[in-house]
């Protein structure tokens, strides 16, 4: 059976993801999933001020649980299997390491919707993983909505009129 990783973050940009391979499934994809979080590790002042590093770990592990909550609904009420991986480090490089660990055979990340230029001065996570993964690299681009949905503008609206 195919084994997806998909990366979340908690923003409604990574639940694209989940929403892609649902779709998917409802499609006749047969699969499971692992919900990847990456978080970013220990600052100095929390290693100094909380001393216990399975203190921050665990900590980290429960923000990461937490961040993949709405994730996870969406698996559960969709019925498809998943585990979760709450790694911490790089969010490239950790991405990369719970795919091979996993043994995944794709990854599916929701687009932050950088333009180019700004993706070549920032970086992209998704750019490192697409890059650096021995599996396919699925990157869901976000919907804008349909018809002027969201849009506050009325229509025959001209900017400075």
């Amino acid at each position: 059976m195919l084994k997806i990783l998909i990366a979340v973050d908690g923003s409604e940009l990574s639940l694209d993801g989940v929403h892609h391979v649902l779709n998917l499934a409802r499609q006749g994809l047969q699969a499971t999933v692992v919900l990847g979080h990456v978080q970013e590790p220990a600052t100095l002042y929390e290693m100094v001020t909380v001393r216990d590093p399975e203190l921050i770990a665990a900590a980290s592990l429960e923000a990461g649980q937490h961040l993949m909550a709405s994730a996870a609904a969406l698996l559960d009420a969709a019925g498809v299997s998943y585990e979760t991986d709450v790694g911490v480090g790089d969010a490239a490089h950790t991405l990369l390491e719970m795919i091979e660990r996993s043994g995944c055979d794709l990854a599916v990340m929701g687009a932050q919707g950088h333009g180019a230029l700004s993706s070549v001065l920032m970086g992209s996570v998704s750019q490192e993983v697409v890059r650096a993964s021995r599996v396919p690299v699925t990157i869901v681009k976000h919907a804008e909505p349909a018809n002027g949905e969201g849009d506050d503008t009325l229509d025959g609206d001209v900017a400075g009129d």
